[in-house]
């Protein structure tokens, strides 16, 4: 991502990312993934405008997966010959985080697919539990896809956590071979401070521990300078092979510093939301749900055919409210 001067974040902004985090601590248990499977949600939900009605839908109807998507009998074509898989967020779902940019890629010709991955037993929320075992996840369910789809590759796409878990498949696990582009929307590329609170809990002992009971493992292997990050990024944080692309908000409210977001490897190619449309204040958490992320997503997937995307103005904190509301609803 290019560097500039950052931002500067409002007091009410910091107070509000410490609340959303004390929400997250509310709502999330924690437990071992080791072994499972991805869950593949097959039912179909419509297209929602943002995480709060995502989130009532599947409160009403269970178990849902993005319109379009997880269609197993879909044949990639020539125009688009790998098929996209998604992967969520932390304490989330496929439907949660892609109800929105899932049907689009679904539109535009792509064979989509959308795990729900990293979830305790039982669990109705996922992206909760060890990053690592959520990276063999991801791995056995795109050999799925590969071998019901008849590709040879796939293109997959992260976001926040999401991220990190299908950049650990590709980096550490693998599958390099078998991914053509990875994509990373607000990816904690290097883990994030969070206005400073990590690094206050890492100057206490047991602080992370206690932090990962009350919130999760994977919240917690998330944080600048973990053992996970570290390794994750340990001998370069790309490979050859694989096309590298971020996108990313100056205005985060989940990442900081914002140069924590961008690859440093080879071959990366780092977009700032803000450096192609200045009044758009998207952070973290409306990402999936912005119009112009969403079409400048299908400019990476599809360059030369996909509409240029259009630049309107998107206020500072836009999604945190449905974002809360949805975590106590």
């Amino acid at each position: 991502m290019a560097r500039g001067r950052g931002r500067g974040v409002s007091q009410s902004v910091r107070a509000t990312a410490i609340g959303i985090l004390t929400v997250v601590a509310v709502v999330i248990a924690t437990a071992t993934a080791s072994g499972e499977p991805a869950a593949v949600p097959t039912a179909a939900g419509p297209i929602q405008s943002d995480h709060l009605g995502a989130a009532f839908y599947q409160k009403q109807h269970g178990s849902v997966t993005p319109s379009g998507t997880n269609d197993f009998g879909c044949r990639p074509g020539a125009e688009h010959p790998r098929p996209v898989v998604l992967a969520h967020g932390t304490d989330s779902t496929a439907y949660s985080d892609w109800s929105a940019i899932g049907p689009s890629l679904v539109a535009a010709g792509f064979c989509v697919f959308a795990p729900n991955y990293g979830g305790a037993p039982g669990a109705d929320t996922y992206g909760t539990e060890d990053l690592r075992d959520s990276a063999a996840q991801v791995g056995a369910f795109v050999d799925r896809v590969l071998a019901e789809t008849g590709a040879q590759q796939v293109d997959l796409v992260g976001f926040s956590q999401g991220a990190n878990v299908t950049r650990y498949y590709v980096n550490k696990l693998g599958g390099a071979t078998k991914v053509g582009r990875w994509v990373g929307l607000a990816s904690p590329t290097y883990g994030g401070v969070m206005y400073g609170l990590v690094p206050i809990a890492q100057a206490i002992p047991g602080a992370l521990d206690v932090f990962a009971t009350v919130t999760s493992l994977a919240a917690v292997q998330q944080a600048q300078g973990s053992p996970t990050m570290l390794a994750l990024n340990d001998g370069g944080d790309t490979v050859p092979g694989v096309e590298y692309v971020t996108v990313g908000s100056r205005v985060d409210e989940m990442i900081q510093p914002f140069e924590n977001i961008a690859l440093r490897g080879a071959g990366a190619r780092n977009i700032a939301i803000q450096d192609l449309c200045p009044q758009n204040l998207t952070g973290h958490f409306h990402m999936v749900y912005d119009p112009f992320v969403r079409d400048l997503l299908l400019t990476v997937l599809d360059p030369g055919h996909a509409p240029e995307p259009v630049c309107v103005p998107v206020a500072l904190g836009t999604g945190i409210p449905q974002v809360i509301i949805a975590g106590n609803s």
